[in-house]
């Protein structure tokens, strides 16, 4: 509570003379400040117990008083202690408006009882007070001002350590490792139950759109905490190539409202894992939705889900093997001029994606439907596959996934 010196030697010797007879009331002071705390709110007692709050209210208030007629050049004892009170009460978890509070508190009882005290002796002691109004309560003011500040600067501190340490966490379950306890405490952090069901989205980002969709992705200060939407939680994780998403669904609730409020948000694809039942399979969910993404041409823009992509999932997991399935089944066909295979591909490619029906196929291709069987019976025939077979027709499916995948098609996607 110190501050500026009053503006004469009588009346600062008057103040320090107060202030020295306040400090024998010290312990009945202490009492009332607590009891008004209390009544105040029963979080002071939550916090600390009596005796530490007792003791750690009579050190500050006597710093206060001590400070009220120390000299000008004295060191600020008093704001120092303020400092140190800030950071501890927000270790502590005092809430912030009841620090506040009790340094309010403490600075009406302490001028109250200094006014009572000159009340009872001369008059002039009276005046010196009224004087000193003003310097006591901006020292009050400062020193309120400078617990908050360093209450705020733990609490940052704080934050960032506990969203460094759920980071970590996270990072441990999406990387499949197993530690006892580790689901648990992620899920005691999060604010999450550990077991339920979850999905992992996987988003291509480049450096140049990192930024995009930020309001919707990503915590402040891109913390690793529960964001919402569409009634979806999601917890995100920035990679230096992509964002990994944990999606938290409700019992019940499906894929399709985590495909619909992604797609179409980004510049680029994102792929879906299935719904796995706990936090300890968050591994293998991301690498489903790895999997899920990798089936998506580089131009593409949609989020796919890996359980509707299961046939083309094979094929790129297997990427030796998907090759070799190329040079069996479309050996002749990549022999062809580029513009000759490009029609050919781009023909088969639409008729499956019309469901075999060569009229929707043809209006898509703006030809004749004449026109499309003409080119799937010549792929027919540079293939030695025929497209009323079953295993013919998935060995031809596959192959055009594989082939446009690998970077070597140019067929419009389905």
């Amino acid at each position: 509570m110190g501050g500026r010196r009053p503006r004469t030697g009588h009346d600062w010797k008057l103040l320090a003379e107060s202030c020295v007879a306040l400090l024998e009331r010290l312990p009945e002071l202490v009492d009332e400040h607590i009891r008004q705390l209390t009544e105040y709110s029963p979080v002071y007692g939550q916090v600390l117990p009596h005796d530490q709050q007792w003791r750690e209210a009579e050190t500050a208030m006597r710093i206060g008083i001590q400070a009220i007629s120390a000299p000008r050049d004295s060191p600020r004892r008093d704001l120092e202690h303020a400092e140190e009170a800030g950071r501890r009460r927000a270790q502590q978890g005092l809430p912030l408006e009841l620090l506040v509070h009790a340094y309010r508190s403490a600075g009406y009882l302490v001028w109250d009882a200094l006014m009572e005290s000159a009340a009872s002796r001369e008059p002039e002691r009276l005046s010196v007070l009224m004087r000193c109004a003003t310097m006591v309560w901006s020292a009050v003011d400062v020193q309120a001002a400078t617990a908050s500040e360093s209450y705020l600067a733990t609490e940052r501190e704080l934050r960032r350590r506990t969203d460094e340490q759920l980071q970590a966490l996270l990072d441990a379950l999406l990387e499949g490792q197993e530690a006892p306890g580790l689901a648990a405490r992620a899920a005691a952090g999060l604010d999450l139950p550990e077991h339920g069901p979850y999905a992992v989205v996987v988003l291509r980002t480049e450096r140049h759109d990192a930024r995009d969709g930020r309001d919707a992705r990503e915590g402040r200060d891109g913390c690793a905490r529960p964001m919402l939407g569409a009634g979806l939680r999601f917890i995100w994780r920035m990679r230096a190539d992509c964002e990994i998403g944990v999606v938290a669904l409700d019992p019940g609730q499906g894929l399709d409202a985590v495909a619909r409020l992604l797609d179409g948000r980004r510049s680029g694809p994102g792929g879906i894992s299935p719904v796995v039942s706990g936090l300890g399979e968050l591994g293998r969910a991301r690498r489903w939705a790895e999997l899920a993404l990798r089936t998506c041409l580089p131009d593409a823009t949609g989020v796919v889900r890996l359980d509707q992509r299961m046939a083309t999932a094979l094929v790129v997991s297997q990427p030796e093997l998907a090759g070799r399935l190329v040079s069996d089944v479309f050996g002749a066909l990549l022999e062809l001029e580029p513009g000759d295979r490009a029609v050919l591909i781009e023909t088969l490619d639409m008729w499956l994606a019309c469901e075999g029906s060569a009229g929707r196929a043809a209006a898509r291709l703006y030809c004749h439907r004449n026109t499309v069987f003409n080119r799937l019976r010549r792929l027919e025939q540079l293939t030695s596959r025929s497209l009323a077979r079953p295993r013919d027709l998935i060995e031809m499916t596959l192959a055009l996934d594989a082939y446009r995948l690998a970077g070597t098609g140019s067929a419009t996607a389905r």
